[in-house]
């Protein structure tokens, strides 16, 4: 129930379109009930006992006055032009009020519509705003193709299920309470005993419903495992298909939406045993109250006449209706939350990047970067250990070591992508978790080992994340980065889309692409991780000219993989098991005959092969 009224509250920004919702729901009701309530007279003027009114009373809002001014103009009707006109004037009233009724009804439709989608759009933008905002630490514990089925499947079972159902809500509830004050009008005592049968079917109901919601989650979690599974055979299908392991991935493939199938199947079984029990359930009680009120009538023991017998028969088949519409949005209920569910374990996950309240505005980097005995670690052991040193600016201090040792978890730590966990981090002489950071973060340029790139134009890559720049600006970028030939190569330049990933790019040209993007944005930070370790010869030669004209007059973070693009680093730190085991220059690190002068001789006698 908290989950469903958290839902409620995304109807709040639309609540004048909802009050006018529940008048024409209301209007609607009143008019279908006019329209039911023409069976009494007719059936009086057909079987000739309705009761003349020769004397109009003073009209009034209530439901005499109306009845008896009605009465009084159906007798005036016979009187004057015979029964077959006044059957035709009831008939007329009657198709008259279906147009209001049924009028009513889209109107209030019409101002749902908003509501049902722009609730929908505000928690899919949520659930959007929130992926960008938790931490690096939540993707690496969570599937990308159960997120992805989060944001889809799950946002799409919510409007299904859910949204569809608060339309019965509004509309449902409002209709069975009018028609049961006019059936307590018509007769409590019947009244009364169908009250006593329908909570009975309501229990039955519910008791069938309870499983749906643990049903349909763990629906929703097997479809993302399957979304996942498709993820990984698109990312990786060129290896798939090089390892011959066609067979072993359909196989994977075909166990997992097997066993979906098959708890879907139990899914929709329950789910559609609502209607027809509903509606048999139903039956008894309207078959039940027809024998009772029956005998009443028979026995001259109600205050109806067996014509508005037949009428609050009639009245009451109609509650049947939306009374079986509500049970049907109780399933559809109890299935949508669980996909609410799913969406919530996003929107409470912990962000853990906090900004502070008085956070401190910066725009410019002055001095040094610091490292402060910073120790680290994602679970339970420390990936870093006690790691202190200097960045002057202007300086470039590389980063080597075994794979693992690591060096990417240093270069994350200093835009915040993680917290330390021991020791700080200071941007002249300010601890970052002091400062604004986006501010922090637009000090800082990133180029990653594997190019991170959008399905658009190299006009919107190269200027991702910089606002308002200009096409020269972007040409410039370009040419600095060695991109800007390759580019023209292509018909419409740079407003060529360069497909998912860059797909239609080398590995070279898109590293330039990203690097074009560091240059556009003109930090005074870089942190570059292993830029060029996955290029050929020729394609490291362009991309390493780039990054040297990045890295003029700016302070970098260098993680190498080959130890012949730092050889000019004002420092070197040797990082191994999450430990700085030596410091220096390249000279100082050979003379010292240890882990950096190992690596440097196994990649010489490597280039010598």
């Amino acid at each position: 129930m908290k989950r469903f009224l958290q839902l409620l509250s995304y109807v709040k920004p639309y609540w004048f379109n909802a009050l006018l919702n529940g008048i024409f729901n209301i209007l609607g009701s009143v008019f279908s009930l006019f329209s039911l309530a023409m069976v009494i007279p007719f059936l009086g003027i057909l079987f000739g006992t309705q009761e003349p009114v020769r004397e109009a009373m003073p009209f009034e809002f209530s439901v005499q006055s109306i009845q008896h001014n009605f009465n009084y103009l159906l007798t005036k009707q016979i009187d004057t032009h015979g029964s077959a006109s006044a059957l035709l004037i009831v008939s007329l009233v009657v198709v008259f009020t279906s147009l209001l009724k049924n009028l009513c009804i889209f109107l209030a439709n019409y101002f749902m519509a908003p509501i049902r989608n722009g609730v929908i759009q505000n928690i899919r933008n949520n659930l959007y705003d929130k992926i960008l905002q938790l931490p690096l630490s939540f993707f690496s514990n969570e599937k990308k193709g159960d997120i992805i089925t989060r944001m889809s499947n799950d946002v799409q079972e919510v409007e299904w299920s859910i949204m569809s159902s608060i339309e019965m809500i509004f509309r449902d509830p409002i209709t069975i309470l009018i028609y049961l004050l006019t059936l307590f009008y018509m007769s409590y005592e019947l009244t009364l005993f169908a009250l006593i049968l329908l909570p009975i079917s309501g229990l039955v109901i519910g008791r069938v419903g309870k499983n749906l919601r643990k049903q349909s989650n763990q629906g929703q979690r097997r479809i993302g495992n399957i979304i996942s599974v498709v993820e990984e055979t698109l990312s990786g299908i060129r290896i798939i298909k090089g390892f011959n392991a066609e067979e072993k991935m359909s196989l994977r493939f075909k166990n997992m939406n097997h066993f979906y199938t098959r708890l879907m199947i139990k899914l929709f079984r329950r789910r559609y045993l609502a209607s027809p029990l509903s509606e048999f359930l139903g039956t008894i009680v309207l078959v039940s109250l027809m024998y009772f009120g029956g005998t009443l009538v028979l026995n001259h023991q109600a205050n109806l006449t067996s014509q508005q017998f037949i009428a609050y028969l009639v009245i009451f088949s109609q509650v049947i209706n939306p009374a079986k519409a509500f049970s049907q949005a109780y399933y559809n209920i109890q299935k949508g939350m669980a996909s609410l569910d799913r969406i919530q374990q996003i929107m409470a996950a912990d962000i853990k990047i906090y900004e502070a309240n008085d956070a401190i505005s910066i725009s410019e980097f002055k001095e040094k970067i610091e490292f402060v005995n910073v120790s680290f670690k994602y679970e339970d052991e420390f990936v870093l250990k006690n790691i202190s040193f200097t960045i002057r600016k202007g300086e470039m201090v590389a980063l080597v070591g075994p794979s693992g040792a690591g060096k990417s978890t240093i270069a994350d730590l200093l835009p915040r992508f993680f917290d330390v966990t021991e020791g700080d981090i200071l941007i002249d002489g300010i601890s970052i978790k002091k400062l604004k950071i986006k501010d922090l973060r637009n000090l800082m340029g990133i180029v990653t080992q594997q190019p991170i790139l959008f399905n658009d134009t190299f006009y919107r890559n190269i200027a991702f994340g910089t606002e308002n720049a200009t096409e020269e600006q972007v040409i410039h970028a370009a040419k600095v980065a060695n991109a800007y030939d390759f580019i023209m190569e292509y018909p419409n330049h740079l407003y060529t889309n360069i497909g998912d990933s860059g797909d239609k790019l080398s590995g070279g040209q898109k590293q330039r692409i990203s690097i074009a993007r560091a240059v556009l944005k003109n930090p005074p930070i870089l942190i570059l991780d292993e830029a060029t370790s996955s290029l050929d010869t020729e394609s490291e030669r362009l991309v390493q000219d780039a990054l040297n004209k990045l890295m003029q007059n700016r302070t970098s973070v260098v993680i190498a993989h080959r130890l012949s693009t730092i050889v000019n680093a004002n420092q070197i730190l040797v990082i191994n098991k999450g430990e700085i085991i030596e410091r220096g220059t390249h000279e100082e690190l050979l003379a010292k005959n240890g882990l950096y002068k190992k690596l440097h001789d196994i990649q010489n006698q490597h280039l010598l092969i």
